[in-house]
Formats: C-alpha cells, structure tokens, sequence
C-alpha cells in the first residue's frame, strides 16, 4: 500500500461520511431510525441490501468454497436458478409482507399469532443473530492484518497492544458512528455508495486478472485437482464433501423457505415505500448480482492457478511461507486468496480492493449492529412495556443496544477458535431461528388454517435440532453430518411441525386480508395502479396491474437469461450421460460464462448507478414531506 492506494481508501470513506453528514438532516422519527420512513425505491433497496449481504467476511467466505469447488458450484445454480427469478417474479412472501407495514419481521409475528409468540422469535433472532454475527469483526481483522502485511502487535507508551483487536475496535467504531448519527436513512445511503463502488472495482480487477492469466494457464492449473473433485466437471465432485450438489440443494430449498427469516438486514426489509417497489426490489437484486458472481468465481480460480502452475512459482513460494506460519488450517483456508491477491495486484488496485474490503466490512456491520439492536428494543423490551417511550428515548435505547451488540461480538470474535468453513458456521448457527421461522412465515402469509400453536411448534423443533447440530459439529471433528445437512433437516421438521400443530388447534380461519389490508381494509397511497387490466399471458410471468413497461421490459429481460442457462444445464447434462463432454469443452463453457457474466455486470453498474442516485433523491423529498405518525413505532397497541 503507497499513497496512491490510501488515497483511495480515504476518498470512499469520505464519500461515505458525506452520505451520513446529509442522511441525518432527514432522520426525524421513530419510522425513519427504523425503516427510513417506507420511502426507499427499488435500486436503493436492491444494492443496499446486496451490499449489506456481501459483507467482509462473505467475501472470504465465498473465496473460501470457490477456490475447493471452482465453477461447479454454478452448474447446479443453473438448475435453481429459474425458481429463484420465479421467487422474486411472484413476490414471493415480501409482497405479502410489506402490505402487513411491519417494520419488524416479529411485529407480524405478534400481527398473526400473538405478543408471546413476538417475543420468543424476538428472543430466538436475537440469540441466533448475535452467535451468527460473532465471527464477523475477526474474518475481517484477520484479513487486513495479513492483506496489509501488519505485525502481530504494537507497542504504545511501552505498553504491548494487539494488532488484531486493535483492528476490531477501530473498525467496529467507523460502524458503530454510520448507524448511530442517522439510523436506517443514513444505512441505505451509505450501503448505496458502497455497493456500487464494490461493483465497480469487481468488474475492474476481473479485467486485469483476464488479462494476466492465459485460457491455457488456468485450463492446465485446474486439471491438478483430483479426478473425482473436478473444479470444472460438476459431474466429478465425489471427493468435495461440502461444498458439492447436496450443499447447493438445501442452500437453495432454504432461500424458497426462508425469505425475511434471516433478520439481518430487516431494516432494509421493511423500508421500500410500497409492496410493488419491494417486490421489484427482489427482481433486480438477481441482476445486481452479476458483479459479484464473476468476481467470486473468477478470482479464487486465478488464485488456484498461482498455486498450482509453474508459471507462478514466484508467488505461489511468496504465499505459502505467509501461510506456514498462519495457526490454524480454517485460518489458512480463508487467507489463500486474499495472500493471493496480495502478490498479484499492482498499486491503485491494491487500495481499490482494500477499499472494497473496508465499505464490505462497514456496510455489513452498520446493517447487522441496525438490525439485531432493533430487534431487541422493539420485539423483546418494548412488548413487555406497559409505557411507550418518547421518540427520544425510543431511539436511544436502540443506540445504546447497538454499543451492547458490538462488545459482544468483539469478544466472541477475540475468543472463537474456528474449526469449520465460514459458510457452514453460518448455515447451522442461521437456522436456529430460520427453520422455525420460515415456517411461520410462509405459512402465515398464505394459509389462512394456521395457528398460533402451529407456529410455536415450529420454532421449538427448527431450534432444537439446528441446536443439537451446532453442538455436535463443534464438539466431533468431521461428524458424518454436516452442519447444511442439520439445517435441512430441521426445515422439512419444522413445517412438518407447523401443520400438525395448526390442524390439530384450529379453532376458525384467519383473516389474511385484514392483516393484508386488502379489499375493504385496503389504505390510500399503497399500490400506484398503472393499468385496470392485465392478460392471462402477463399475470403468468407475474405482472401485475402496477407495472409500467419499463417493469414489464425487466422481467421479460430476467426470464430470457434465466431461461438460456437453463437450456444450458439441461442440454450439457444430457450430453454428458450420452456422449461424454471432454474437460477442455468444459473450460470453453466456463470461459463463455465468465464473458458473457462480465458484460452484463457493467451494463448493472451503470444503470443501477443511475436508478439509485434517483431513489435518493426521492427517499429524501418524501422524508421532507410526508405527514409524521408518532405511534408509527412498530407496536400494536390493542
């Protein structure tokens, strides 16, 4: 790192102090800290909370299981790929949600079941999203410890301080500063500036690390693998014992089951300003994707070429001796590529990506710090008040539960020893509440049959298992099932559990379009009709009477891509069970992959860029205008 590259570390973090120095100006109430008023337009959502999803440590973490699986993973994603656009086409569970106007996921819990239904799931959130947060400060730390060749520790007035807590704290307060001067206002903005800085620079580093490593180079580094766990054959990954076909199946079966159940962006999943601008939201959000994907493909497969090609023996010999003297095996399992990186990328670039790497690490942990601190107050503390407090106080209870929340995870990460991948820690330690929570949610927003006793029951069997899993995998090395496998098992359980116990206590249906506010309970200014009349062909694709063409151009633009690598999957599978497809064609897929991934994402970075800097604009006028309801704090008072 020169000054050219802290100069570009320093100019993001600028422009994002800027963005919060404007954000609080509009931040006047309860619903603004909380949910930036219901004022948020599709872009903004979308690149908010890809950005606040992205994070450090997924970044890491996603090096982590490309540089074991390579491309394959993205095989099998072709084969989901169409239920996932079809999701979000439909507005699938968040259309129905954001027509509840919770500003928490357990306040329409307390909406369909009851206040102590609220508060146990806002005490399982909680618990779960605290232990899932823990590693976060220390993935990061560790990276920029490594990333910028520090030294372990430092002494200051002779007294010897630890580079990696030093490291946390520091990062924690930048955070820790973003979500307390403006709330959820000032998150989506700065979540904003970051996410399309992030896209931009993946799409940069992925053209220069085309034009350093040949088709041959890589075709020839990723044939060392062994033969039974192919980085480029997804029909040969006998030998990946996590990250294979059955990891992608229940990660995708968990993204159907469980949509809101991961609360950690749950500000961002209640600020769109209408049902249609959230759902559009979740179509755009497969598009916006497109930087990352290339980017986290891309680079842990040049990264596994330095390693294993005679052409970079030079560097390969520079990482390994960092990686001798790393402690643990996970800890070296995480750092290979960002070492990797380390050697290979030239000055402007070096800063370009340790910039991308702090935003990461900001946006993740304002978001979470926003989230976990909100679900605390207002589904745990606020329900068990029998006083409301003043705007004032309501919001500094929060800040003061956002400082709780950091020490926490400052110290869990201080003191957690990892022993598993970062993407299995987070499937088991994500389903103690999800697998419960997904039940109660779907179910609840679609089946009018479901009860209270229905939603109890799932939550209790989801958490015990997911529970009894954790346990096992951190006590035995290797137990014969995985941590994906525990939180699999414990969906089906789960809604198993939700429809026997609801069939069995049901007393009368209930009323989904009052908590809906449809029909007679409908509200003024809640769906913007654009045309009375909508064909049977447009309702098939999930159009609805509030699309505008533009929309409507949108989705058709989804299902054609969607639709071509699914032609894709379904023609090579066929191929290769009846005439074989040879490794080499398999590379020539892969490399036509890789372009046709990159020109879509700086197509993405510019329109998004765009549409987001409009969605400001707008977040920011309606924040001026709109008429404040000071009882529009997230509780129901009966």
């Amino acid at each position: 790192m020169v000054f050219v590259d802290w100069l570009i570390v320093f100019a993001l973090l600028s422009a994002m102090v800027a963005g919060v120095v404007v954000s609080k100006k509009h931040m006047s109430s309860v619903a603004d800290y909380l949910s930036a008023g219901r004022t948020a337009g599709r872009y903004l959502v979308s690149v908010s909370s890809g950005i606040a999803s992205l994070g450090a440590i997924t970044i890491v973490a996603q090096f982590e299981m490309n540089f074991q699986a390579g491309f394959n993973m993205q095989w099998w994603g072709f084969s989901h790929h169409f239920f996932i656009v079809l999701m979000a086409a439909s507005g699938w569970v968040m259309y129905r949600f954001r027509e509840t106007r919770a500003l928490t996921l357990a306040q329409y819990f307390e909406m369909r079941y009851s206040r102590k239904f609220r508060i146990f799931a806002g005490i399982m959130a909680f618990i779960a999203g605290i232990l899932n947060f823990g590693i976060f400060p220390s993935i990061g730390a560790r990276f920029f410890m490594y990333y910028l060749d520090l030294p372990i520790s430092f002494a200051v007035l002779g007294i010897e301080i630890s580079t990696f807590a030093f490291l946390m704290v520091l990062l924690l307060l930048v955070a820790i500063y973003f979500v307390f001067a403006g709330g959820q206002v000032a998150v989506l903005v700065t979540d904003f500036i970051q996410g399309i800085f992030v896209s931009l620079l993946f799409v940069v580093v992925c053209f220069y690390f085309f034009s350093i490593f040949s088709f041959d180079q890589i075709f020839t580094a990723v044939q060392t693998a062994p033969e039974d766990a192919s980085m480029i054959n997804p029909f040969k990954t006998s030998q990946a014992e996590d990250f294979n076909f059955w990891y992608y199946f229940f990660i995708v079966l968990g993204v159907w089951y469980g949509p809101l159940s991961w609360q950690g962006a749950q500000g961002i999943n209640s600020s769109a300003k209408d049902a249609h601008e959230a759902k559009m939201g979740q179509v755009l959000s497969f598009w916006r994707l497109m930087p990352q994907i290339i980017f986290l493909v891309f680079i842990p497969i040049c990264a596994y070429t330095v390693l294993n090609h005679a052409d970079f023996l030079g560097y390969a010999a520079g990482v390994n001796s960092v990686l001798d003297g790393v402690e643990s095996g996970m800890n070296q399992s995480q750092l290979t590529v960002p070492l990797v990186l380390r050697e290979l990328l030239p000055i402007g670039f070096m800063g370009g990506f340790a910039a991308v790497m702090i935003a990461a690490f900001i946006s993740t942990h304002d978001t979470y710090l926003h989230s976990w601190a909100t679900i605390f107050i207002q589904d745990v503390v606020m329900p068990l008040r029998k006083k409301p407090l003043t705007k004032e106080e309501h919001i500094n209870w929060i800040r003061y539960t956002i400082v709780g929340v950091a020490i926490f995870i400052f110290f869990f990460s201080l003191f957690y020893k990892p022993n598993q991948y970062i993407l299995l820690f987070f499937g088991i330690t994500g389903s103690i509440f999800m697998s419960g929570a997904g039940a109660a949610i779907v179910f609840g927003l679609y089946w009018r049959k479901g009860t209270t006793a229905g939603a109890w029951s799932a939550m209790i069997v989801g958490a015990t298992i997911s529970v009894a899993g954790l346990i096992l995998n951190q006590t035995y090395d290797n137990f014969f099932i995985n941590e994906v496998w525990f939180g699999g098992i414990a969906m089906i359980s789960s809604c198993i559990a939700y429809v026997v116990g609801s069939l069995v206590s049901l007393k009368e249906p209930f009323n989904l379009e009052k908590m809906l506010h449809r029909g007679e309970y409908a509200l003024e200014g809640e769906h913007t009709i654009v045309t009375e009349t909508v064909s049977r062909g447009w309702k098939l694709l999930g159009v609805g009477r509030e699309f505008t063409k533009f929309d409507k151009l949108i989705y058709i633009g989804s299902y054609i891509w969607i639709f071509f690598w699914l032609f894709a999957f379904l023609g090579g599978t066929i191929t290769y069970f009846t005439i074989g497809i040879e490794d080499i064609t398999w590379m020539k897929f892969w490399y036509l992959f890789l372009g046709l991934h990159l020109i879509a994402a700086i197509i993405v970075v510019v329109w998004f860029s765009i549409g987001g800097v409009k969605d400001i604009g707008d977040m920011f006028l309606r924040l001026r205008t709109q008429k404040k309801d000071v009882s529009d704090d997230g509780q129901i008072r009966r």
